[in-house]
């Protein structure tokens, strides 16, 4: 066998060993993602869990392959692990730089599977002991925020972004049902709109 045959064999050796491992991870994500579907289903896990999970492990998966990708491509590992570091030490940075929104995303996925609250659920952040703080209606769980929607006697529609971070860091009451605030300010606002109403008659 010529040089220049067995080269292009051994080419083409390298690159069906490259094909096969993305290959491999494409495969390994399609799976984990039927698996992550029937979980939830069948333990009644948050979609936004799953999806986060998700995301993270077919992140390492492909992190994986492509560093597999990279050696059987002939690139030495002490050039991988030097990039790899590099990016780390980067990401270190980045880490404590964006720190809160980090750790709003943490308490968001706790609020979605520990579930101190629902989606439209009654709920008052306390200040302090029993004092009366941030209250409302919860129409949106994020990764960033809980959107609350407040009632105002006056017959206002506000809504209130609280960070997921304050909901570990302050107790939390919560109503299954519309609590008497909420009726009374409801009420106030409908009187008010049958005042405006007359009057404008």
């Amino acid at each position: 066998m010529s040089p220049t045959i067995a080269q292009a064999a051994y080419i083409a050796a390298k690159l069906g060993e490259a094909l096969a491992i993305l290959v491999a991870a494409w495969l390994l994500t399609t799976l984990l993602r039927h698996l992550l579907r029937r979980l939830c289903t069948r333990y009644e896990l948050a979609p936004a869990f799953a999806i986060g999970v998700r995301r993270v492990l077919s992140t390492v998966i492909y992190i994986s392959a492509l560093l597999l990708f990279l050696n059987r491509m002939g690139i030495s590992g002490s050039v991988v692990w030097t990039t790899l570091t590099g990016f780390v030490a980067v990401g270190a940075v980045a880490f404590f730089a964006a720190w809160s929104v980090l750790s709003n995303i943490f308490c968001a996925l706790l609020i979605l599977t520990t579930r101190p609250f629902r989606l439209y659920d009654y709920i008052e952040v306390l200040e302090g002991g029993d004092k009366p703080g941030l209250r409302g209606r919860v129409v949106d769980i994020n990764f960033i925020f809980t959107t609350l929607q407040e009632s105002h006697a006056n017959g206002d529609d506000t809504v209130l972004q609280v960070p997921n971070s304050q909901f570990f860091q302050r107790s939390t009451r919560r109503w299954r049902q519309e609590p008497e605030w909420s009726r009374i300010a409801h009420a106030k606002a409908a009187e008010g709109a049958d005042w405006r109403d007359a009057a404008a008659r």
